[in-house]
């Protein structure tokens, strides 16, 4: 039997070995999961600890059962700690302590990303967590239900440190939040990111941009944090989510090339340059579908994608991953905001004519009650008129995140902003308009940049 030896178990590991069984069971699959939780929805830890998803264990995508039984054989609190190529094999440490080598046919690096440290003295005072694992997640939530925190600092002005300021401002905590750059949220232009400070501080969240941390000390009333500019702040509870790198160490000893990001460097299939050794997640590089180049884009949604693909390809079939355009969405209290493709000043890096125009609407038709504001952003290219990006932001329920990812199929499909504005969506007053917002806001940059008549043209 060829076996198939799958290191990680979250959602590149998971989506790798499943695909692989399904294409040919006939190839035996073991999964290398260095904790005991394999196929965790990690983005859903925030709520959690929130309180509104109670159960941990409601995180699970599939349990330990459902996975074993679809033949998938699972090697839980087992780290890998170098892979030997010539061998086929891997060293690993088994939860005895013991090592051995495990051989296979062909292997699947699914390490994911680890969290980013920042320079900042007192990382390792009690009460401070950098929030990334399961593990991570129960000693918070011990904190939170055992010492009672009434104080908290987030460092980080992500998705991560903001979900969290909902989270804890969920349980009652005060929050304040400090973020290095002049404006939380920097993957969305910055009219968006400080409609989203406001919202954080509508809620009562106390948020500092610009303020790069220090240090972090253990007073006698608490931990203190202290910035660059000699502001403290105490706290009971400090959390560090200053966001993430690849995991490539183990990939990159054994003599994977490294590429964007510094990630590991595949092709469409998730090969790496080492013979039958594939990559896939938060540890390797993504192909831009809009720029058609590597880049690093560490997504759950890609890493399923990359790791199903790997999976097929591990066991002889045919698959290629068609890139990711970085669609991304946050829910931050009664707010959505999301993004997707090139915003104008990515687009004009990336050698565009970029022109973006704001198109401001309700959500769906006003007489009908609840109906709110949405404001959609589109980038397109001057010359060719092609779609290149668009920014949402709208109050929950506005239906956001679907109307990103009509902005996204357009994207993938390469279609022009005219495209858009042509598209047959769906209409009830409760829901939308004749013209849904999406198209009204392509039909107005439309109006701005007349199309050509594709009969002068010919």
């Amino acid at each position: 039997m060829k076996r198939l030896l799958v290191i990680g178990g979250s959602d590149a590991g998971i989506s790798a070995g499943l695909r692989a069984r399904e294409i040919d069971p006939s190839w035996g699959v073991t999964l290398v999961v260095a904790d005991a939780f394999p196929n965790y929805s990690i983005c859903g830890l925030p709520f959690f600890l929130s309180g509104e998803t109670p159960r941990w264990e409601s995180l699970a995508h599939r349990t330990r059962a459902e996975i074993e039984n679809r033949g998938i054989e699972l090697l839980v609190d087992t780290v890998a700690e170098a892979i030997i190529p010539a061998e086929h094999g891997v060293r690993v440490r088994l939860p005895n302590g013991s090592e051995r080598v495990l051989e296979s046919d062909r292997l699947v690096i699914g390490t994911g990303a680890a969290p980013v440290q920042p320079p900042i003295r007192g990382l390792d005072a009690p009460g401070v967590h950098l929030l990334h694992t399961m593990g991570e997640s129960f000693a918070v939530h011990e904190h939170l239900t055992a010492k009672h925190p009434r104080t908290a600092v987030i460092i980080g002005g992500g998705y991560i440190g903001l979900e969290m300021a909902d989270a804890l401002r969920h349980r009652g905590l005060a929050v304040t939040l400090f973020e290095a750059a002049p404006a939380v949220l920097q993957t969305v232009d910055a009219e968006y990111g400080q409609r989203v400070q406001e919202e954080l501080q509508h809620h009562g969240v106390h948020v500092r941009t610009s303020t790069p941390i220090e240090s972090i000390e253990l007073g006698p009333e608490g931990l203190v944090v202290r910035s660059r500019s000699h502001e403290t702040v105490v706290a009971d509870l400090v959390l560090v989510v200053t966001g993430v790198r690849p995991n490539v160490n183990l990939g990159h000893a054994c003599g994977v090339a490294l590429g964007e990001g510094g990630a590991l460097k595949v092709n469409r299939r998730m090969e790496t340059n080492v013979p039958d050794i594939l990559a896939a997640g938060d540890c390797a590089e993504t192909l831009h579908r809009l720029i058609e180049r590597p880049t690093y884009l560490p997504l759950g949604t890609t890493a399923h994608k990359q790791g199903r693909v790997a999976g097929e390809s591990a066991v002889g079939g045919y698959a290629e991953f068609r890139g990711s355009l970085g669609t991304q969405v946050v829910k931050i209290f009664e707010l959505i905001v999301g993004r997707t493709g090139l915003r104008e000043d990515e687009a004009m890096r990336q050698g565009f004519s970029p022109w973006t125009f704001e198109s401001v609407t309700w959500d769906h038709k006003a007489y009908y009650p609840g109906a709110s504001r949405l404001r959609i952003r589109v980038t397109g290219d001057r010359r060719s008129r092609r779609l290149l990006g668009a920014q949402l932001l709208g109050r929950y329920g506005a239906e956001v995140s679907k109307r990103l990812d009509v902005f996204a199929t357009a994207l993938f499909h390469a279609m022009t902003v005219d495209d858009v504005a042509h598209l047959d969506l769906s209409y009830t007053p409760p829901l939308g308009s004749p013209w849904d917002p999406v198209q009204t806001a392509c039909m107005e940059r439309a109006l701005a940049a007349p199309a050509s008549d594709p009969r002068k043209d010919a």
